[in-house]
């Protein structure tokens, strides 16, 4: 079976190679890496190249401008030709029994949409903690808090066919999540962490404050929830979001 791992990358020099090498040690090898530069002005486009001509299941897209993560991961989809879809971010990494792993537990399982848990860690390789995820998940699920890491989903296109990300400013891979649960009842989590998320300061999920505002955005202008929904679901997101924050501090003073 065929995988498909959309990688967007832009002005990712520093962390790219360590991503691809992550994808290169899989012990699951019948893939296709689709790369896209969202034109970058730094040279990671020359090293993009230079995997391409070393690995023949490698294929890089070029973007005349820059267009974004949701555009950018959408022309990744549309030129990919596996059965199952992947996310990895270019400062991103997965374990090397990621794919193996993952594929095997949806064909035996017949689930189409599908996340694992995963190690955050910062830029020095400092490990912050992993974060577990639930054993299944459903939409009303989703809106109190995202469980699922864009690194780790996997969705089956034979089930679901191919499904884009929406055209939003932020949070595009949690509004896709939603989107696809909206056709299934439920996503299936391996409470197992296969992969590493990279923390950093200047992300989304670095700013606590921009990243409460982009998931009210989600829940008014995406998921079109009245202002009384939308309180609902945020006072629930808030309340997991200080649970895991909390946790993230017992673990690394535990350690």
């Amino acid at each position: 079976m065929l995988v498909s791992i959309i990688t967007p990358v832009h002005n990712s020099i520093e962390h790219v190679e360590e991503a691809i090498q992550s994808i290169l040690k899989q012990t699951y090898t019948n893939w296709e890496l689709i790369l896209i530069d969202d034109k970058s002005s730094d040279s990671s486009l020359e090293v993009l190249h230079a995997y391409e001509e070393k690995d023949s299941r490698i294929h890089l897209l070029k973007n005349e401008k820059n267009k974004g993560a949701a555009l950018t991961r959408n022309r990744g989809i549309e030129a990919s030709k596996g059965r199952f879809i992947a996310f990895l971010d270019s400062d991103d990494l997965w374990e090397p029994t990621k794919l193996e792993t993952q594929i095997a537990f949806m064909l035996e399982k017949g689930h189409a949409f599908t996340y694992t848990s995963y190690l955050t860690f910062r830029n020095d390789n400092e490990e912050v903690g992993v974060l577990e995820v639930p054993e299944k998940v459903n939409h009303n699920d989703l809106l109190k808090t995202c469980s699922i890491g864009c690194l780790t989903a996997m969705y089956d296109t034979e089930v679901l066919g191919k499904v884009y990300m929406p055209i939003i400013s932020k949070r595009q891979d949690y509004a896709l999540w939603l989107k696809i649960l909206k056709e299934i009842p439920f996503a299936y989590g391996i409470n197992t962490p296969l992969a590493k998320y990279r923390l950093r300061s200047d992300s989304i999920s670095g700013n606590k404050l921009k990243a409460a505002g982009y998931q009210w955005k989600v829940y008014r202008e995406f998921e079109n929830l009245s202002i009384f929904q939308a309180s609902y679901y945020f006072i629930h997101y808030s309340i997991f979001g200080v649970i895991k924050t909390y946790f993230n501090k017992m673990q690394k003073q535990k350690d």
